[in-house]
């Protein structure tokens, strides 16, 4: 039958390996040149049990509990077997030994040595030793007589002997091997083996084949050998039965032999062609351990082979089919195995195997196998019987087995998906808790690490930054198995006892008062499963599927009950994440849920219980937050998923760590995510899934990579950086929306990497010429870069593709300008409802102060009409805010968009100044362009309006979003109030004489401007349409206010053609410059320094004639004001 080889794995350093089982077969042991020994539960077992024996171990042996070690210092080791406990030394030598093996019962070891020593020593009293000399060079190996009468010896000197181990002579002698000087340059370790049971056999590997001598004549019987084999064979093993011999050779290949027979049953060539120096075969079932020079360890499973039983056991098997067979042996007999290919592998979940799954180590296939002597022969032993042989004969094959009763040839078989054990709680940042030396926790704020052993049990908490607080030591009396750690606490908690309830305990550090520790004790029969802090607050999950939460003060908060038992938790901020079981999971998979929930002012739930994806056959090993507050985790598998907001809260899956490790069964221990700069930060890990605590880990930084196609071309590989930019900067947005500051200067730094990648994928489609994709590029960017694609396709001669950008981007001012029209319409609504039953009181109070109104006590009360004309020019300036950031409004410049933001801004911030000053920056802004593609704004509305700030303000390091925008709520919202409010300023008589006089409105307009030189503001097309056909709006609609005129304005005007609107952008700037013919023709002056000159001048005379015009009387001041406030 078929064998299954597994993929081998990493164990220990390069060098000589040595490989055993313990006494029942529940582990491999395992030693290395790295001189430590170690103890695996099985192949994947990613944990095995570390014991450190010396500076190298050659050899390891292990029965009754007690571990026999061969260590480079000479000496020959005891360890107690499971704990790793030094036992004393059981003999030394002048040499390193080179081989050390048990006698059949354990009471004796046997060791040889290089030099050329061999000693035979009573386990219980070291004192008992027998020295066999002889041997003219280093001793290879050794091997016991069953019968305990003999032991068999080979050696460097080329010679196999066998000596008795009563009066310590040498009963015979054969040269066999080629001679060589030492253990290193031997071409064979020639680990020779006596057959179990009877001892009538001594299997010796010589060159490429194994000779078998027979016991007492010590002749040789027969030679097994295999064509597969091309170098000489290093080492033998026999099975626990005796009838199969196992062989490896030095260039990897291991085969098997029924030794009856001497048939070949089994091959198997290394993965790697390394050389095999350690065979090991199971006590109980078909399986093979073996190790290679370079520290790796493999497992050959299924060993299968058929052979005539002998008559005693075919007389047992006869007598009782019941105890031996089950219902499914027929498929065995022709050779299937029956295993369902949809089950999971044994192996991987051997700890935790429940009902429906089969018993761990049991090789996979329906024969229930019991653990008596025979156990091992059943499937061969039918395999080979007679009632096979016979096959053409009707009578015995099929009689013989349609015999078995009912009840054990029909038992049912479950052949359907196997469940999967669930994942058992955990802490992110953790180590397994059963080390002695562990990590508790370590993440971007610090480590917490924990001792547990004879002369200690403490914690240790060390911070990355000294300055958030000191390293602190504390002791561990409670037996702490979690922890967690932020910036202003940690915590800390312990499972249940006898007599104590499980408890959580919580440093405050950072509290201002002397009491910063507090505990609390769970319920009766109620365990901390998990536990995580956040920003003001600490979390518990219990094994009562229930969530508590406190302050981090000790003030128990809400509690809430979690659909499943939980895998994890953790905290950022306001955030709270769990992590757990929605239900059972099949074939290795894990089937679990998420929550994601704001524990703040407004307390809501952003992820419920949604579905956790994970890699096929992979569970959970991090859950946590990056340094900017987006939730991550990461699978068994390496591969590292972020929440992507914007795409409706979806995981993205963003690195694979197995891609960047070395060997099969390195990983990368996830340690912190940042999203600015990229970086996910994990500690290398080799052979193993976590560091050990000493010596300290490094860290090592991965980059990102979504998995995006054909990363390799220029294309890909831009795709891959512009939706990864989009990714990484999305938190920017969340922390906008939550009111949270952040730069804005690393936003605009990002929208420029964006738009740049589009820019490059835009120039790349358009030499392909796909001119379809170039336009679908288009709908990503922005005015600015949108823009440069219409230049870039019109110097290309894309003339037709050209077009259609200026469509799409006609089309997306429009979009934009409609969205912000409902945005500012639902915000005044939101607004007016908020504030409506605040009373006239508190709504004069807020309008008094408002920024850039001159409040004067002492003027009459206008009447109602007057006020309500007031409210619309103040409104004014708030739909032109709105509106004019747009590049692609009609007949707007780039001048007109940048220069009455800032003058709006800056005047509301600082309260009563000069809302006229217009700076040197803001006048070049001003200068005219003749092409209206070279007006779009370069960003969109909000970056716009950073930017014109942070030119005013030399670029203030924080930025905080949305600052301006409650103050235009605030204007708004006080215009529904302002009939109950006196009015407070003369200026709003002249605004109603304005709209009463509509027609004459234009020319007062322009005296006003001309009187006072500082307010030098561009005038655009839309106004001067606007001028023209007010009266026919006003004829059309009589009853409408002011503000109601200009946005009617507006609609009328988007209905114009855009030639028309050209000729009427055209006409407003042939009033702003000078002039000259040529200049309004130029896009930009061929000498811009006399321009900036000229501006200069024009400034300091505006500087002047602002000290002389400042006496102006009230009047003119205010109708100065109005007139400001409606151009901007």
């Amino acid at each position: 039958m078929p064998s299954k080889q597994k993929p081998m794995r990493y164990g220990h350093t390069e060098g000589h390996t040595d490989v055993c089982f313990d006494d029942t077969g529940s582990c491999i042991v395992t030693c290395g040149s790295d001189g430590d020994v170690r103890i695996w539960e099985n192949l994947d077992d990613d944990d095995p049990k570390s014991i450190n024996v010396g500076e190298k171990a050659y050899s390891c042996a292990l029965k009754n509990g007690r571990l026999i070690t061969a260590v480079s210092n000479n000496t020959v080791q005891i360890h107690t077997f499971p704990e790793g406990a030094p036992d004393g030394i059981l003999t030394r030598f002048t040499m390193p030994a080179n081989h050390v093996t048990f006698s059949p019962d354990g009471t004796k070891v046997a060791a040889g040595s290089s030099d050329f020593m061999i000693k035979v020593v009573e386990v219980t009293d070291s004192s008992k030793q027998k020295t066999f000399r002889g041997h003219d060079a280093p001793v290879l190996s050794l091997s016991f007589d069953p019968k305990n009468v003999y032991l068999a010896s080979a050696s460097c000197d080329g010679s196999v002997r066998v000596w008795s181990i009563a009066d310590q002579t040498c009963t015979t002698s054969w040269l066999l091997l080629q001679k060589c000087n030492d253990v290193i340059n031997a071409k064979s370790i020639c680990r020779l083996a006596w057959q179990p049971g009877t001892g009538k056999l001594l299997a010796v590997p010589v060159d490429k084949v194994v000779e078998l001598f027979r016991r007492e004549t010590w002749d040789s019987q027969f030679d097994l050998s295999d064509a597969s084999i091309t170098q000489p064979l290093n080492v033998v093993v026999w099975s626990p039965c005796g009838q199969f011999l196992a062989a490896g050779s030095v260039d990897g290949n291991l085969v098997v032999w029924n030794v009856e027979t001497q048939q070949c049953i089994e091959r198997m060539k290394h993965e790697k062609k390394y050389s095999i120096c350690g065979l090991a075969w199971h006590p109980k079932y078909k399986q093979i351990a073996y190790t290679d020079k370079e520290g790796n360890l493999g497992l050959l499973e299924n060993i299968g082979d058929v052979e005539k039983p002998n008559d005693k056991v075919a007389s047992a098997v006869a007598k009782d089919y019941n105890d031996l067979f089950d219902g499914d042996d027929d498929d065995y007999l022709n050779g299937d195995v029956i295993e369902p290919p949809s089950s999971p592998k044994t192996g991987d979940h051997e700890d935790d195997a429940d009902d429906l799954m089969q018993p761990p180590g049991h090789v996979r296939r329906a024969v229930i196998d019991d653990d008596d002597d025979n156990s091992l022969d059943i499937g061969l032993i039918k395999a080979s019987s007679s009632l096979l042989e016979k096959e053409d004969d009707g009578d015995d094959q099929p009689g013989g087995f349609s015999a078995l009763p009912p009840s054990s040839a029909q038992q049912p078989f479950y052949d359907g998906p196997m469940p999967t054990p669930r994942q058992k709680p955990f802490q992110s940042g953790s180590t397994p808790v059963h080390l002695m030396h562990r990590f508790m926790v370590w993440n971007s704020v610090g480590i917490i690490r924990c001792y547990n052993d004879e002369q200690d049990n403490a914690i240790d908490i060390e911070f990355h930054d000294a300055s958030v607080h000191h390293a602190t030591h504390l002791p561990n009396s409670l037996g702490h198995t979690m922890a967690d750690l932020s910036t202003e606490a940690i915590l800390l908690a312990c499972e249940s006892t006898e007599e104590l309830a499980s408890k959580l305990h919580c440093i405050h550090f950072g509290s201002w008062d002397a009491n910063k520790e507090w505990t609390v004790d769970m319920p009766k029969d109620e365990e901390i499963e998990a536990i995580c802090l956040g920003q003001g607050w600490a979390a518990c999950a219990t094994s009562a599927l229930l969530v508590r939460v406190f302050t981090v003060g000790g003030v128990q908060k809400e509690i809430f009950t979690l659909p499943g038992p939980v895998v994890s938790m953790a905290g950022h901020g306001e955030q709270l994440m769990l992590v757990y079981h929605r239900g059972t999971g099949f074939d290795g998979d894990q089937c679990l849920g998420v929550q994601l929930m704001e524990l703040g002012m407004k307390k809501r739930q952003i992820l419920h219980g949604d579905p956790l994806s994970l890699t096929r056959k992979s569970y959970l090993v991090w859950v946590g937050f990056s340094a900017e507050g987006t939730p991550c985790y990461v699978d068994s598998e390496g591969i590292v998923r972020m929440l992507n907001r914007g795409l409706g809260n979806t995981w993205v899956p963003v690195c694979n760590t197995r891609e960047h490790c070395k060997g099969k069964y390195d990983h990368y221990w996830v340690v912190g995510i940042h999203e600015n700069p990229q970086q996910l930060r994990c500690i290398p890990c080799k052979g193993a899934r976590f560091p050990p605590t000493l010596p300290r880990p490094a860290v090592a930084i991965l980059p990102f990579k979504l998995p995006y196609c054909q990363v390799e071309t220029e294309k890909g590989q831009m795709e891959e950086q512009y939706w990864r930019s989009v990714l990484f900067h999305g938190y920017m947005d969340y922390l906008s929306k939550n009111g949270y500051e952040f730069d804005e200067n690393a936003k605009n730094q990002a929208v420029k990497e964006q738009q740049e990648l589009l820019m490059k994928l835009f120039a790349l489609s358009c030499k392909l010429e796909r001119e379809s994709r170039c336009v679908e590029l288009a709908g990503l960017m922005t005015h600015g870069v949108l823009s440069l694609a219409i230049k870039y396709a019109s110097r290309s001669r894309r003339l037709n593709l050209a077009q259609l950008l200026s469509e799409v981007a006609v089309e997306k001012a429009s979009e934009l300008a409609a969205a912000q029209q409902e945005e500012e319409e639902e915000e005044e609504e939101e607004d007016f409802r908020k504030r409506s039953s605040a009373g006239s009181s508190s709504s004069a109070t807020k309008w008094g102060q408002l920024p850039g109104r001159n409040v004067q006590q002492d003027q009459e009360v206008e009447d109602e009409e007057e006020t309500d004309a007031c409210e619309e020019a103040e409104e004014t300036p708030e739909v032109h805010k709105e509106k004019e950031p747009n590049g692609f409004s009609k007949g707007v410049t780039s001048a007109e968009v940048n220069t009455p933001k800032p003058a709006l801004v800056a005047s509301s911030s600082r309260g009563r100044v000069n809302p006229f000053k217009v700076s040197s920056s803001k006048k070049e802004a001003v200068v005219p362009s003749g092409n209206v593609l070279d007006n779009m704004t370069k960003y969109s509305k909000k970056t716009s309006s950073s930017g014109s700030r942070a030119a005013d303000k030399q670029n203030p390091p924080v930025i905080k979003p949305l600052t301006p925008k409650p103050k235009t709520k605030q204007a708004s919202a006080a215009s529904f109030f302002q009939p109950r409010t006196p009015a407070t300023n003369p200026g709003e008589k002249t605004v109603e004489e304005r709209e009463e006089k509509a027609g004459n409105e234009s020319q007062e307009a322009k005296v006003t401007a001309q009187e006072n030189t500082e307010n030098r503001r561009p005038r655009t097309g839309f106004q001067m349409w606007l001028e023209e056909n007010r009266a026919n709006i006003l004829t059309d609609n009589p009853d409408l206010n002011e503000a109601e005129v200009i946005k009617e304005g507006m609609s009328r005007f988007r209905m114009l053609t855009s030639e028309e609107r050209m000729v009427w952008t055209e006409k407003a700037r042939g009033g702003r410059v000078n002039d000259s013919a040529e200049d309004k023709k130029r896009k930009r002056p061929p000498a811009e320094e006399d321009e900036v000159k000229k501006s200069q001048e024009q400034k300091s005379e505006d500087t002047n004639v602002s000290k002389r015009s400042k006496p102006l009387d009230p009047s003119t001041n205010n109708r100065l004001s109005a007139f400001a406030f409606k151009q901007s």
